[in-house]
């Protein structure tokens, strides 16, 4: 008897979940936390509570509200979760969230994939190089790069690859290095190695013995983005 309670506990208590969340999510930039909030908020929702509040999330959670609060604030920034504004029938306006931009991410994922390959890994890539999560206004800009001025991800990996091996770790140093390139009318990462081969071509080698070394170390650092290895 208590088994089939249980067993009927279980077949009542359940949560449907895009199969594709599970299996897709790390295409998208998102991690196993982002992935854990977002089935909160869309078992909140289901169960009517259209709006959890990052107390509400910290409180079926390990997560404290801070950062709760900065998980919510990037699926929005990353356009993974949308706030709506309703009209009830007394014309009284309240705001909801809606998962449907993720939904609609998930389920064009694979045929996104050939023509954006990079661009779910690229917010992936920028944390891992800068040693930490990125900022609202950094987000931003990623985002800016991509929608705005169509730069395709795998040169703005380029231009971010630019800047570690320059030493010159900031995005507006990036910002500055697509912009040239933008200028230049580079549109593929090969124009963008031919650019750079040609600029240290050009450049007269030094003179003095002593700074020998160090030209050398410098050219050293150069082999990888210059070959196209990775």
């Amino acid at each position: 008897m208590d088994k089939q309670i249980m067993l009927q506990d279980l077949l009542v208590n359940q949560l449907s979940i895009p199969i594709k969340l599970l299996t897709n999510y790390h295409k998208l930039g998102l991690n196993e936390t982002d992935v854990m909030v977002i089935i909160q908020i869309h078992r909140f929702i289901v169960k009517g509570d259209t709006f959890p509040t990052p107390d509400d999330l910290s409180s079926c959670t390990t997560l404290n509200k801070t950062e709760c609060s900065h998980i919510l604030r990037k699926l929005i920034q990353r356009q993974f979760l949308s706030i709506n504004q309703i009209e009830n029938e007394k014309h009284q306006l309240s705001e909801r969230y809606s998962l449907e931009p993720l939904w609609n991410k998930l389920f064009t994922v694979d045929e996104d994939e050939q023509e954006k390959p990079d661009e779910g890994n690229l917010f992936i890539l920028f944390e891992q190089e800068f040693g930490r999560p990125l900022s609202p206004f950094e987000i931003e800009m990623i985002n800016a790069w991509l929608d705005d001025d169509g730069i395709v991800p795998a040169l703005i990996k380029a231009a971010l690859r630019e800047a570690v091996l320059m030493g010159k770790l900031n995005f507006k140093y990036i910002d500055r290095i697509l912009r040239n390139w933008n200028k230049k009318g580079i549109k593929t990462v090969e124009e963008a190695r031919e650019l750079s081969r040609s600029f240290r071509g050009n450049q007269q080698p030094p003179k003095q013995t002593s700074y020998k070394k160090n030209e050398e170390k410098d050219d050293s650092l150069y082999f990888n983005w210059l070959t196209g290895e990775d």
